[in-house]
């Protein structure tokens, strides 16, 4: 945490819109054609906004727009470091007040109508980092204006039991007896949660955003896919810490994860009478749309023309066919495979290649290099 707080100290506009410009071509090579992009970097090195509060959140929007990928901008609101908690340092490049995130929130959707490929989302940060009240207003104010709605919540023990004490109660069933679980709200990560609160999320039709890798990669958890697949919670994907960027890895490990768990295998599989390559692909391409908010990931007559391709002569893939495609693709195949990706019926990758990557590269490489020679 105290790494990614000086990454964050680090980067001003420009080399923001580089960092994200890597990310996203990342993305597209992966296979990735929209992103929601959770971001809380708004204000200068010192913690003073900037004279365009949104300057940041726009840094952001131009990388998308440069690698061509379709964004919804989740703006998060991170009004504290916690309950009874003082201001971290590290997050003072976070901090807003509630009047000024919903000020710079309206602002962000005016820049972005007309936009196809842009749209806004809300996202208060977590129970942690805003209050009930304000977390209640933005929700109102999301609610009113047909956004979706982005909350991390009951990713470790430690953040339940901190709910716990300030309220009372668990984020999930706090969420719930507030109004604040609806079907355009999504959960990231959502890990640890009680058969009742799973039960409240699916009569409220709340997405979960499953991060599978990174949730491994920081030793958050098992999320429980089996009894929210049974419940008929929906469920997409996100890459989150993004130390690894693969949609398909992501898929598979839903599963796997569960496989040491409980030490048997298929334990998604047929669930309301779903094979799991068709499940785990829906989570990984229309259900991440619906958590965005976004019409689309199905290439269905009156969606976008946002899909990609893989190339069957992959080693992965080989031999595969249009019945064993879904299951060959999520438990063997990679991102080596992927070779078009198209948004908005326009290619972005093609042979496996992006027209800037190069340029990309090199860019970040740049960036990366002023970071060592600061540290």
């Amino acid at each position: 945490r105290e790494q990614m707080y000086r990454a964050a100290a680090f980067v001003d506009p420009e080399s923001l819109y580089e960092v994200a410009r890597a990310t996203f071509l990342e993305m597209v090579l992966s296979g990735i054609t929209a992103v929601g992009e959770f971001h809380y970097l708004h204000n200068e090195a010192d913690g003073t906004p900037y004279s365009q509060p949104n300057t940041l959140s726009y840094a952001i929007l131009r990388a998308a727009e440069s690698v061509g990928l379709r964004i919804c901008l989740l703006r998060t609101a991170y009004l504290r470091a916690g309950h009874q908690r003082e201001p971290h340092p590290g997050q003072r490049r976070f901090y807003e007040t509630l009047e000024n995130y919903l000020t710079n929130l309206s602002a962000l959707e005016s820049a972005a109508m007309g936009h196809p490929l842009i749209s806004v989302g809300a996202a208060p940060h977590s129970i942690r980092a805003v209050p009930l009240p304000e977390m209640l207003e933005i929700a109102a104010y999301a609610r009113a204006r047909k956004l979706p709605l982005h909350i991390h919540m009951s990713e470790q023990p430690g953040e339940n039991e901190a709910c716990v004490a300030e309220y009372g109660t668990t984020p999930v069933t706090l969420a719930e007896a507030n109004g604040i679980l609806t079907p355009c709200t999504t959960l990231v990560h959502a890990i640890h949660l009680s058969d009742a609160e799973l039960n409240l999320m699916a009569e409220a039709q709340t997405s979960i955003c499953s991060c599978p890798t990174t949730e491994r990669n920081l030793g958050d958890g098992i999320f429980p896919a089996a009894e929210a697949f049974r419940k008929g919670v929906r469920v997409a994907f996100g890459t989150d810490s993004q130390a690894q960027i693969d949609p398909l890895e992501d898929a598979r490990q839903l599963e796997y994860h569960l496989r040491l768990q409980k030490m048997e295998r298929g334990i998604l599989d047929g669930i309301a009478e779903m094979p799991i390559g068709n499940r785990l692909l829906g989570c990984a391409t229309w259900n991440g749309y619906h958590a965005l908010g976004l019409e689309g990931g199905g290439l269905l007559p009156g969606e976008p023309a946002d899909f990609f391709t893989l190339d069957l002569n992959d080693f992965a893939l080989l031999g595969t066919d249009r019945h064993s495609l879904p299951m060959q693709a999520v438990f063997a195949g990679s991102r080596t495979a992927v070779r078009e990706v198209a948004v908005q019926g326009r290619l972005i990758l093609s042979d496996g290649h992006h027209a800037l990557e190069e340029e990309i590269r090199e860019s970040y490489r740049a960036v990366q290099q002023r970071f060592a020679g600061k540290e």
